[in-house]
């Protein structure tokens, strides 16, 4: 049985530590004893004939000397060589477990007489003529008065050492009594870190201003650097820098902190430099790491405000996934956990599983930080599965971002509704009849949710009707339930490489919901009256039922289009939407709409080993913009439909413009190519990216849109109540939100809702008003939102793992996108993947590097790089981590000597032929 036992203990400094041990509690330890017949053991210890020649114990006898005796060492290993020993597990005893309150002397004291009475009583089993006695040894009053109370035979240490007349008196010696108030506690006095200030001064200072509060975001390249977001009134901020082991003062990431800002001679900038935590280290960080994070840029326009932890609000633990790096001593009991999100120091935890856990993906959860101590304390809390194994990565994955991927329980599983299900006369009673529309979708390959569809017809008035119809998941998923519950805290489906996490039972998301070709379906229709300069002319929105006429791929769509020979009904109106669409996008990049880019890679999965077979970039069509486009125009027209009806609780989506500080990296990009990018505007923005073409290259343009993405705000929910800044910056929309994926978005949902009510489809509900609530649920929303893209983003990097696992190295080419202190970030546009080339080596002298932060450029041996310099690498896989493999680049092209390496065979192959 394993159970935990946690525990508070006050340290000599005054401060609390948390203690969590863990403990196998078992009823069927041997006792090792040769005399004993009851225990089925595989080897025996103690021996039948024992006996210490002994004034006070002239029988046969077992010594069970207490932990205090043992650990004062008043028994040396020239004692205990004259006789055989057993460790008896006390601590493994189901009669021996800490009580609750009881203290851990107490507790030993107790174990050690629950142990000679087991002892004692365990050994009278045995033949009359082989019974040995327990003697208990303990110098401690109390324990032996109550050791004589239960009838133990209990002695002092002394008082045995004394009668003992075998023993030469050079080895008695040293059986000496301890004074018994030598008892103190073996602890670390050097101090790491400052106190952190209570509660009660940090709320005061904060009153005052003499301390700010914020969140801790560690940062991800750099373990000894992170910020605080300060939060200011209305969309006012500040990020405060945090850099030294000191001044990180035992913060976690996302942890709620107070923070001193410096005085201004010693605000700092962001240090240039990578630098990880490589393993476990004594309590400094060395002096070669603080001066690498002292040496970065010193223009004053680099500085940013600096500051201090003083003190923890909230702490924001949870149980964190990694692997645990064994101790080099032999069967120690205390190891260094390494988390798997790098943001998150070490952990020191004690566990006797060890041997067992080397190896294994394991949860483990802080318990304290105490100010003597480099890494934090924590416990063991389970194990996932071996690392590597493609599942538990995934688990791992998942749990890491916080994605709720449980079954769906029965609770929810009870809403679903009856199969086989039909449309009733009732509902076609309350909806619009359009199942006669040439209705189609397009989406990607593979595609099973299908929330969308699309019409286009022509009207008798020379213009034309658009319809976007939207699966009508509100129709299913009624409010307050345990189903709709559920959603609300997935917030959103999360799509891994492979695998789809639903945020509703799959019954829905990929078939009653879901718009397939060629069943009816119902939905909820945005209809437009458009005229030929693609403007709108009418606008109504409409309960339906629809029957879609093809569900398509991009591609497919693409070629109907792009055939002269089809004419069918369903081509005709693709090729209307499209040619609309092409004059609306056109219409909202005059009005400052960005075009960005990502590079977003596709994978191809064996079917029956799930491992990628190949990787490509994701091609974007015609078919793609002009489904956007659509897409956009539906949701602001029911963004503004809502807030037209409900001005203090529609659910809305903005995105902030970014701060002129967030450009400042584009700026210099754009500025090594001698070209100026105006930021004062998303229109001038926009106009600026069109201008910027260099001759000879051209994916200049697409890197410095990549840039430019990379310099952006992150869109949030927001409740039109609770706010009144509504723009969208990078659509140019006063105000936008989002209607067209209720399968895979919980906003949608509640955007359905709102928007049924306001055309009189379905009856309002209290929380649906309630605009504090409404804030509170766009909080959650915004925050799954962000994990599912991270998580989706970390899926692809695994995959990427797999597929370079088994290819050995690549030779490709690629281009700069940063420049590091010590290293350059290149992009290779084939694979959409991105990879760090270190120019130091531990293995190795170090080439001479000169850092220029205002270029930004760095100087490899006379060799310059700058932003979208083209390079070459080598690209691997390092599995040399297990835990942290990593896409390794080398630098091919341009040759430094001591720095490039040689193409690798494949390449030099190639190269021999083409000659």
């Amino acid at each position: 049985m394993l159970k935990s036992k946690t525990f508070v203990k006050k340290t000599r400094s005054g401060g609390i530590m948390k203690i969590v041990r863990e403990h196998y509690l078992r009823d069927d330890i041997w006792c090792g004893s040769e005399v004993c017949t009851e225990c089925k053991q595989e080897e025996t210890v103690l021996q039948k004939d024992a006996c210490i020649e002994s004034n006070l114990c002239s029988f046969a006898h077992y010594l069970l000397p207490d932990t205090n005796i043992v650990l004062s060492q008043q028994l040396t290993e020239i004692s205990w060589s004259k006789t055989e020993v057993s460790m008896f597990p006390s601590q493994n005893s189901l009669g021996e477990f800490a009580e609750q309150g009881e203290s851990a002397n107490d507790r030993n004291d107790r174990a050690i007489r629950i142990s000679t009475k087991w002892y004692s009583d365990h050994l009278n089993n045995t033949p009359t003529d082989k019974r040995l006695k327990v003697v208990l040894l303990t110098n401690d009053r109390g324990n032996k008065e109550k050791a004589e109370e239960s009838g133990l035979l209990t002695y002092r240490c002394k008082k045995q050492d004394t009668s003992v007349t075998s023993v030469p008196q050079d080895e008695t010696a040293v059986l000496t009594s301890v004074p018994q108030d030598e008892t103190n506690e073996i602890t670390s006095s050097k101090v790491l870190f400052p106190e952190h200030l209570p509660l009660s001064r940090i709320q005061s200072g904060i009153k005052s201003g003499t301390f700010q509060q914020g969140t801790f975001r560690a940062s991800r390249d750099n373990y000894l650097e992170a910020t605080v977001f300060v939060h200011g009134e209305g969309d006012d901020s500040t990020e405060v820098l945090i850099q030294g082991l000191q001044n990180l003062n035992r913060a976690v990431h996302q942890d709620l902190v107070a923070v001193e800002i410096l005085p201004l001679d010693q605000w700092v900038a962001p240090s240039s430099v990578v630098l990880q935590d490589e393993g476990p280290k004594e309590d400094d960080v060395t002096e070669e790491e603080e001066a690498e994070l002292k040496s970065g840029p010193s223009g004053a326009a680099s500085r940013k405000p600096t500051g201090r932890v003083v003190g923890i609000i909230k702490r924001n633990w949870r149980p964190f996934c990694g692997m645990l790096f064994l101790s080099q001593i032999k069967e120690a009991t205390r190891h260094l956990f390494t988390p798997a999100d790098r943001r998150i120091p070490r952990i020191r935890i004690e566990t006797r599983q060890a041997a067992t856990l080397a190896g294994q993906r394991i949860m483990v959860a802080i318990d304290g930080w105490p100010k003597h101590s480099r890494y934090p304390n924590g416990h063991f809390v389970r194990s996932l599965g071996s690392a590597g194994d493609k599942e538990t990565e995934t688990e791992v994955l998942l749990l890491e971002h916080d994605v709720p991927h449980q079954d769906f329980s029965q609770a929810v599983l009870s809403f679903l509704p009856k199969m086989p299900w039909n449309i009733t006369e009732e509902d076609m009673a309350v909806r619009e009849d359009l199942r006669n529309l040439t209705v189609c979708s397009v989406d990607p390959p593979g595609c099973t949710d299908i929330d969308d569809a699309l019409h286009c017809r022509d009207l008798p008035n020379g213009n034309q009707e658009v319809g976007v119809h939207i699966a009508d998941v509100s129709h299913f998923i009624r409010p307050g339930n345990a189903m709709d519950l559920e959603a609300a805290n997935r917030g959103t489906t999360v799509y891994l490489t492979g695998r789809r996490i639903d945020m509703v039972p799959e019954l829905l998301s990929s078939n009653l919901c879901s718009l397939r070709s060629s069943v009816e379906r119902l939905a909820f229709s945005c209809i437009w009256e458009i005229n030929d300069k693609a403007e709108i002319v009418k606008t109504r929105f409409t309960k339906s039922v629809i029957n879609s006429k093809a569900s398509l791929t991009y591609a497919e769509a693409q070629m109907r289009i792009d055939d002269a020979n089809m004419n069918d009904d369903t081509t005709k109106s693709l090729r209307g939407l499209n040619r609309l669409a092409k004059i609306l996008k056109k219409r909202r990049i005059e009005k400052g709409a960005l075009t960005l880019s990502s590079p977003e890679v596709r994978f191809h999965i064996d079917s029956e080993t799930h491992d990628p077979i190949d990787l490509q970039t994701k091609e974007l069509k015609e078919t793609n913009s002009m489904v956007e486009e659509f897409m956009l125009l539906a949701n602001i027209s029911v963004a503004q439909k809502i807030y037209d009806e409900f001005s203090e609780c529609a659910l809305l989506r903005k995105h902030p413009a970014p701060p002129p500080s967030n450009y400042d990296i584009l700026n210099k990009a754009a500025k090594s190519k001698d070209m100026v990018i105006h930021t004062d505007s998303a229109k001038a923005l926009a106009d600026s990216l069109d201008a910027a073409q260099v001759d000879g290259f051209p994916y200049f343009n697409t890197l410095l849109r990549i840039l430019a993405t990379r310099c952006m705000m992150q869109a949030v929910y927001f409740c039109s109540g609770m706010d009144s800044d509504f723009h969208h910056y990078g659509l140019a929309s006063p105000i936008y939100t989002h209607f067209t994926s209720p399968i895979r978005r919980y906003s949608d949902i509640i955007v359905h809702r709102l928007l049924a009510v306001a055309i009189g489809a379905d009856s309002t509900y209290p929380d649906l008003m309630d605009k504090h609530k409404q804030s509170a649920l766009c909080n959650n929303l915004n925050y799954r939102h962000k994990m599912a893209q991270y998580a989706q983003r970390a899926s692809v990097a695994y995959h990427t793992q797999l597929f370079f696992k088994s290819r050995g190295i690549l030779n490709e080419e690629g281009f700069i996108l940063f420049v590091r202190k010590n290293a350059i970030i290149v992009l290779i546009p084939k694979f959409g993947l991105e990879g760090t080339v270190f120019f130091e080596n531990k293995d190795k002298p170090s080439p001479k590097l000169i850092f220029n932060e205002e270029a930004p450029s760095l100087t490899v041996e006379g060799h310059s790089f700058n932003m979208f310099d083209k390079v070459k690498v080598t690209i691997s896989l390092d599995a040399s981590n297990v835990q942290h493999q990593k896409i390794r680049m080398s630098l091919v092209e341009p040759v430094i000597s001591g720095v490039s390496v040689a193409p690798s065979e494949p390449e030099v192959k190639r190269a021999k032929l083409d000659r």
